[in-house]
């Protein structure tokens, strides 16, 4: 009887062990078909795309920037002293070597007045030792210092002859006074400000241009020039600079010169509308894709191509940057399809699939 129990409890031990075997294995075939199934849905990763096709668009780009004085100036004052006359008023136009202001003096002359008798003095002198040398009098070590007095005499009454012009502050610029910082009475020192002086007869409009369109430009170019103030106004504008380096944004620094015509201010917001034709509405049919095709930028050259299915890593050159579309030079053929969403997911040589 006790034989027959055993015999029992190894069989059910062995259903079970059994039991179990199989159910794991069947859980385990079932896991590897689900991950077959996973697998093959992720083979093929969801794209957009877009093809290199001809487009008719116009190769006009704007840029935005400031309006600058052709000419700045913070007039300081070159000597020390007292204003005794303010000549000009804010607002007011200067030529160049027009006195803005007068400088007490009286220090000066007296300063001047010594100078001049000491020159008169050395003439004399010069003079003197000049007629005693012909006769053997004085040696010609004494001719030579008298000759050197008389010239230092001549120097010392020049530089008082310019402390005593410097007393009237002159413009060195043509323009309008933005800013007079002195009043009669101020007690100025060498590089003191006086005035602010700037001259708005023609503008500069300080544009950055990206390494893509500035290629296309030239010193001397004209373009057009629109303000945001003024909309119904156009305005001709001349390139007069083009940084031969890029700033820290990677743009180059570009200087348009504007004349003006009494409607723009220094400051004011503007446009320039650059344009490769004389004729602004002018198109052209041009192979251009998405910006939004490129991997990392329009700067990295490279696109993800499909061909039958599959994403191929693909080096391009590129050319102008018009609107959302770049110019494509090199690299594809036109009606090459390319992926323009998706990339983040691609590596080269995936399968991917294609949602329209």
């Amino acid at each position: 009887m006790k034989l027959v129990k055993t015999l029992l409890w190894v069989v059910a031990a062995v259903a079970l062990l059994g039991g179990g075997a199989y159910i794991l294995k069947n859980n385990k075939a079932k896991q590897e078909q689900e991950v077959k199934i996973v697998a093959s849905k992720i083979e093929e990763i969801v794209v957009n795309t877009a093809k290199l096709e001809y487009k008719d668009l116009s190769a006009d780009f704007t840029v935005n920037g400031n309006f600058e004085p052709i000419q700045e100036m913070t007039f300081p004052s070159e000597m020390s002293g007292r204003i005794v006359n303010v000549l000009v008023n804010e607002g007011d136009y200067v030529r160049v070597g027009q006195t803005l202001a007068t400088i007490k003096k009286d220090a000066i002359e007296i300063d001047m007045t010594q100078a001049q008798n000491n020159l008169q003095n050395a003439i004399i002198d010069n003079q003197r030792y000049e007629n005693a040398f012909k006769t053997g009098g004085v040696t010609k070590q004494q001719v030579d210092n008298s000759r050197l007095q008389l010239k230092n005499a001549r120097a010392a009454v020049e530089a008082q002859g310019v402390r005593v012009r410097d007393t009237n502050v002159k413009a060195t610029i043509a323009g309008v006074v933005n800013k007079r910082h002195i009043e009669p009475g101020s007690v100025v020192s060498a590089g003191t400000q006086m005035f602010d002086i700037v001259n708005v007869s023609r503008l500069k409009l300080k544009v950055a241009v990206n390494e893509s369109e500035i290629v296309n430009l030239r010193v001397g170019q004209n373009v057009k020039v629109t303000a945001s103030v003024l909309p119904e106004d156009a305005f001709v504008g001349r390139i007069t600079f083009i940084a031969p380096k890029a700033d820290a944004s990677l743009n180059f620094p570009v200087e348009i010169e504007v004349s003006n015509n009494n409607k723009l201010k220094a400051g004011m917001f503007g446009t320039a509308v650059f344009s490769s034709s004389d004729d602004a509405t002018a198109t052209k049919a041009i192979a251009v894709i998405p910006s939004a095709a490129f991997v990392n930028g329009v700067s990295s050259n490279t696109v993800f191509a499909v061909e039958n299915g599959v994403a191929k890593l693909t080096k391009v050159v590129s050319g102008r940057v018009i609107g959302n579309y770049v110019e494509i030079l090199s690299g594809l053929k036109v009606g090459a399809e390319v992926v323009t969403s998706g990339q983040i997911n691609l590596s080269d040589g995936e399968k991917v699939k294609v949602v329209k």
